[in-house]
């Protein structure tokens, strides 16, 4: 489910505009990737450094989210480092998992 980018309220994908605030919704296309547990942390840094993304989400090999990461948090480089401590210990616990990017069209 997407958010709105100016209040954070849950949006449907067929809304225009955002019910609380009234925002116009951004069109948002999301992609997936496989990563191994290993690479997870430098993955997602990378996918946070680009800008466009609006949130990362990581799973698990059956589909279960594990972490969602706001792209608020990508612009902020002090308050990421949390995340980052959360994704090590994933990568820990997992061997594979997939990271859905959402993306701002």
């Amino acid at each position: 489910m997407p958010y709105c980018v100016k209040c954070g309220s849950p949006v449907k994908d067929t809304d225009k505009f955002c019910r609380v605030c009234g925002a116009a919704v951004p069109k948002v296309s999301s992609e997936e990737f496989s990563v191994a547990g290993s690479k997870l942390v430098d993955k997602v840094t990378e996918l946070l450094h680009e800008g466009n993304v609006t949130r990362v989400i990581v799973k698990d090999e059956t589909g279960k989210t594990l972490l969602e990461i706001p792209a608020t948090i990508g612009v902020i480089g002090v308050v990421i480092a949390p995340w980052a401590v959360a994704l090590g210990a994933i990568a820990a616990l997992v061997a594979n998992c997939r990271i859905v990017v959402e993306r701002r069209e």
